[in-house]
């Protein structure tokens, strides 16, 4: 049921458009098979959804971070990834692809974002990180669209 803000939850969503649910739960269930790794995958979907002012998502992705073990002070530290030492340089390469893809201000990847990416991911890699971008960017826009409501115990998509 939708709260008064809201104006569909999570579970009304799935119910109306399941085919939908299913498919991106089956891209993200496929890139799970990635040699990402489930904490950089949760990273990524934590940041668009920040990103994209998704309270819904980011309330889901910090959640699902701290439970695979991912610190608080560094799930704070993403907002401002690009100064704090905590991320590795792969994390890096794939938070400035996130944010580029997220973005799109110039309806481009510029150059120097995909070398640094395609320099720390292999091809099938990044192919999955770009899957993974698209489908949190998909969910951030469903929710938002939506105004999921953010509960501690909501369960949703990814």
């Amino acid at each position: 049921m939708a709260t008064e803000t809201s104006r569909l939850d999570y579970a009304g969503f799935r119910r109306l458009a399941p085919e939908v649910d299913r498919a991106l739960l089956a891209i993200s269930a496929a890139t799970k098979q990635s040699a990402l790794g489930a904490e950089l995958i949760e990273l990524v979907k934590l940041r668009a959804s920040l990103v994209n002012r998704c309270s819904f998502c980011v309330a889901l992705h910090r959640r699902e971070a701290l439970r695979l073990g991912i610190s608080g002070e560094r799930l704070a530290a993403l907002a401002r990834w690009r100064e704090d030492p905590r991320f590795s340089p792969r994390e890096r390469a794939a938070l400035a692809w996130t944010d580029a893809l997220t973005q799109l201000s110039d309806g481009d990847v510029p150059d120097e974002v995909h070398r640094e990416a395609s320099g720390s991911f292999s091809d099938a890699d990044l192919a999955a990180l770009t899957s993974i971008v698209a489908t949190i960017n998909a969910w951030n826009r469903i929710a938002l669209a939506y105004r999921f409501p953010a509960t501690r115990d909501a369960e949703g998509g990814e």
